[in-house]
């Protein structure tokens, strides 16, 4: 009875995210197709090891044969399965859609022929940046493909550990492993198309979160947060600063600009008011209102 009620919950809980991210579901879907595109067309054709429980499953290609979507769905049954009792629901639930996904594309896709490159490089760069693109839009829905990226998560929860670094050294042993399969230049070739995966990767989030951040000194506080606010339609917090040696009371505005709206206040600024003082800095991610949903995390 209680299993049923769970069971029950649980559904209600998956019914509800597919119903009300719908855009997440989109993203996904998108980066699945990506991912998958990039094992057929661009790594499995030319004998090129891979990373994570998907490097697993091509190289079970490679030896014995076996479908790589079958490696990958069943792979990460018992890590999902783990996930579930350390990570949020939503996580799991959309990283559960991705895996299935990308396992059920990898098969209806085999009739997928490799991408007619000769250059081995150039075969690398667009896997990497393929399966990097799919891979960035995953997690940048706030889920990620499966595999290794749900061990560091757990670990990074319950021990606080860097993510980063535990996920090169499981990949290297895979890419070790690979050695005895492909040879030492196929695998030395499939680190540089993992190396570009994970720039593009990176990218890809950033340049969806990329903001500037803007401080403003100005004698006319008012007139600026006019500009800001109704021109640019980006909202304004006024700091209360003081001046370190004339210890007079200065108000500070702060906001945060696409690249594009910094460079509108910059001219307002040196036509209204040349003696403003303007500060602008990178800000790699910005979460709340009118920028990246919480629900995306």
């Amino acid at each position: 009875m209680q299993a049923g009620m769970q069971l029950k919950r649980r559904l209600v809980i998956i019914r509800r995210l597919f119903m009300h991210e719908w855009q997440t579901f989109v993203v996904i879907t998108i980066g699945a197709l990506c991912s998958s595109v990039g094992i057929i067309s661009l790594t499995m054709p030319f004998r090129l090891p891979d990373a994570g429980v998907s490097g697993l499953a091509v190289l079970s290609n490679y030896v014995f044969g076996i479908s790589p979507a079958w490696v990958i769905a069943i792979g990460n049954v018992g890590l999902l399965l783990w996930g579930w009792r350390e990570l949020s629901p939503r996580f799991v639930i959309w990283t559960a859609y991705g895996v299935a996904l990308v396992s059920g594309l990898l098969k209806l896709l085999e009739w997928l022929p490799a991408i007619p490159l000769d250059d081995m490089i150039l075969v690398c760069v667009s896997a990497g940046v393929i399966k990097g693109l799919g891979g960035g839009l995953v997690f940048r829905a706030g889920a990620s493909l499966g595999g290794t990226d749900i061990i560091v998560s757990v670990l990074r929860k319950r021990y606080g550990i860097e993510v980063g670094k535990y996920t090169f050294y499981i990949n290297l042993i895979i890419l070790g492993l690979s050695i005895g399969v492909v040879g030492l230049e196929r695998a030395i070739l499939g680190l540089v198309s993992i190396y570009v995966n994970g720039l593009v990767t990176d990218n890809v989030l950033r340049s969806f979160d990329r903001r500037k951040q803007v401080f403003i000194i100005t004698k006319d506080t008012q007139l600026v947060c006019s500009f800001i606010t109704q021109t640019l339609r980006r909202g304004v917090t006024i700091l209360h600063g003081e001046g370190g040696y004339t210890k007079q009371v200065r108000p500070v505005i702060f906001c945060l600009l696409t690249a594009r709206q910094t460079m509108e206040l910059k001219r307002f600024l040196a036509q209204n008011d040349p003696r403003a003082f303007m500060v602008i800095s990178d800000a790699a991610e910005v979460v709340g209102e009118g920028f990246k949903r919480w629900s995306a995390l």
